[in-house]
């Protein structure tokens, strides 16, 4: 009688799913959650549908954003804290059309790892669905991937794209912005999401991730996850009195890269550096690192997570508005002719 030959299976070679079907079965509820009366699908189905009606706004118009959340991700992994990960990204995202005027609406993600553990699945959903319900949209697909041999054992990357809409007539994107006008700035909670590949490489080479610093109030880890927070709820209900003209979410290219590209053509930022206090964490990297100012510029927020640009007429209103907020916005600029 002839040996049967060996069988591979699927599961074999990397791929489990069962446990793919687990984190779906685990994450629904919470998915479910999130979902307005525009909502038209459930999860699971091939695409997602969403209802295009939008009371209030005459000429709507739909704002993209997609976006990662970088080396930021190699901290969560050293530290097992997966959940603060999906709101670093939902929030990056709102923040990123919020700088267009416009509010979300919906959010997809996608989860790529090379062996999917349902617990950290259901981990980082569960951020994505607790942003989704602050910032008051929807998270309405995704997908999952498990990519064996493409992902080192414990390790993920995630991406996600967000829509949102505006009235036509209430885009925000520079263009009014004139000569004289003010920046008034919005404190950030620590890095956000940017930078991570040099604060690692000057921070981690030389502390543990579990020393505590006085300055930082915490421990070094912990200070690096602090969560990119979103202006939402503070920033677009002052949009409806159109006094500001101009909005700088600061990611990747620091606060004059970033605000740079809403300033028109003859006109720059006149920034006055010492108008805030920069975070300790920042000046851990710089002192540490020997990181010259330039560069400390160009890679971080320095402690400034979103930029307002207003006539010098309605600064001061803003201010207030944004006290009210519970922000602490502080002037910290101006524009000028180049």
């Amino acid at each position: 009688m002839s040996e049967q030959p060996n069988t591979t299976t699927y599961k074999d070679s990397g791929v489990d799913l069962g446990a793919g079907e687990e984190t779906v079965r685990r994450i629904k509820s919470l998915v479910r959650s999130t979902f307005g009366k525009n909502v038209m699908s459930d999860i699971g189905m091939f695409g997602a549908f969403y209802r295009a009606s939008f009371k209030g706004i005459r000429r709507p118009v739909l704002v993209t954003s997609v976006d990662g959340v970088g080396t930021k991700l190699k901290v969560a992994f050293a530290m097992g804290r997966h959940h603060t990960v999906g709101q670093d990204l939902v929030n990056h995202c709102v923040n990123d059309i919020l700088a267009c005027g416009a509010k979300p609406l919906y959010f997809v993600d996608y989860f790529a790892t090379g062996r999917l553990s349902p617990n950290v699945g259901e981990k980082l959903v569960g951020g994505f669905v607790r942003a989704c319900r602050e910032n008051g949209c929807s998270l309405i697909g995704g997908e999952t991937a498990e990519m064996p041999g493409l992902y080192s054992d414990g390790e993920y990357d995630v991406a996600g794209t967000i829509v949102g809409v505006v009235d036509e007539g209430k885009i925000i994107n520079g263009k009014n912005i004139k000569k004289g006008d003010v920046l008034i700035g919005l404190p950030s909670s620590g890095l956000h999401t940017n930078g991570y590949s040099l604060a690692r490489k000057v921070l981690l080479e030389r502390f543990s991730i579990n020393e505590y610093f006085q300055d930082l109030g915490t421990t070094l880890g912990d200070a690096l996850m602090w969560i990119h927070r979103s202006y939402f709820k503070s920033v677009y209900p002052l949009l409806s009195r159109r006094e500001i003209r101009g909005l700088s979410h600061i990611t990747g290219g620091g606060i004059e890269g970033n605000t740079m590209r809403i300033v028109p053509k003859g006109l720059g930022l006149k920034i006055d550096w010492n108008s805030w206090e920069r975070p300790a964490l920042f000046r851990l990297i710089q002192t540490t690192g020997n990181v010259p100012e330039d560069d400390m510029r160009r890679t971080f927020n320095l402690g400034v997570g979103l930029i307002l640009v207003a006539s010098p007429s309605t600064a001061d209103r803003l201010v207030a508005a944004l006290k009210k907020k519970k922000e602490k916005p502080f002037v910290m600029g101006e524009i000028v002719r180049v």
